[in-house]
């Protein structure tokens, strides 16, 4: 269990409070890892604190701002005097068809869900670069498949697992992997609200998923410590489904 162990190890997980997050944040914390939460509600935060135990922290932060990144980067570094972990999970979507998006939804969605992840790298770099590092970005089913209600988000996760790539080459030389985890259908509360929009979306997705059931953000776990862990040392540029066979399915 050595390569899996992150006793010592700093993350810094963003929209970490809850649903697919704080599923990876407490697989963080059951290995080993310090984890900062980065969110907008303080509340949320609390109780995501409370969830994961030991020594965890958050930061109330809202990375929709160009400052936010730096902020919750600088606030992790203080806290615990180093970072070695940096899960870009923060991310929201607005469903509707292509032709209603205003620009201004548009810019919303990529902002977050790209824009901000980028950020969150750049100011990370510096620190993960010291003792080399782990980057996990969270792109989704909308980085393979196309979905008419989620034009936005698709590009956004599309262009996530590219980004991913990118930096993967630039900074292997730095000894810092970035790997994108690509979550299947889980059960959360902004997939509640999506099968509350659309249309038989909770019998399609268990028609399609072989393991016949919606993930749990549980799920998330094994993957983080994975990717967070020595044991992917020599893994980075990767997009990796986590989908109860989903994309396996023609």
């Amino acid at each position: 269990m050595t390569a899996f162990d992150l006793t010592g190890k700093v993350a810094l997980v963003t929209g970490g409070n809850g649903g697919i997050g704080l599923g990876m944040a407490k697989g963080l914390a059951t290995a080993g890892a310090t984890v900062m939460i980065a969110g907008r509600d303080a509340e949320k935060n609390g109780r995501a604190v409370e969830a994961l135990g030991g020594s965890a922290a958050a930061i109330a932060v809202d990375l929709a701002e160009e400052s936010g990144a730096k902020t919750a980067v600088n606030a992790t570094v203080q806290k615990f005097g180093r970072m070695d972990i940096l899960v870009n999970n923060a991310g929201i979507n607005i469903r509707k068809s292509p032709q209603e998006f205003s620009l201004e939804e548009w810019y919303s969605v990529l902002n977050i869900n790209l824009t901000s992840l980028f950020l969150c790298c750049q100011a990370a770099y510096p620190h993960l670069r010291i003792r080399g590092g782990k980057i996990i970005n969270i792109g989704s089913m909308m980085s393979i498949f196309g979905a008419s209600f989620a034009a936005p988000y698709g590009a956004s996760k599309g262009a996530v697992v590219q980004l991913t790539k990118s930096l993967a080459v630039a900074w292997a030389v730095d000894n810092i992997q970035v790997n994108a985890v690509l979550p299947g259908w889980i059960d959360t509360e902004l997939t509640k609200g999506a099968r509350e929009q659309v249309s038989g979306l909770h019998e399609k997705v268990l028609a399609r998923t072989p393991a016949g059931r919606w993930g749990a953000p549980e799920d998330m776990a094994g993957i983080t410590m994975f990717l967070a862990s020595p044991a992917s040392d020599f893994v980075t540029g990767t997009a990796i489904p986590v989908d109860g066979g989903y994309s396996a399915q023609g």
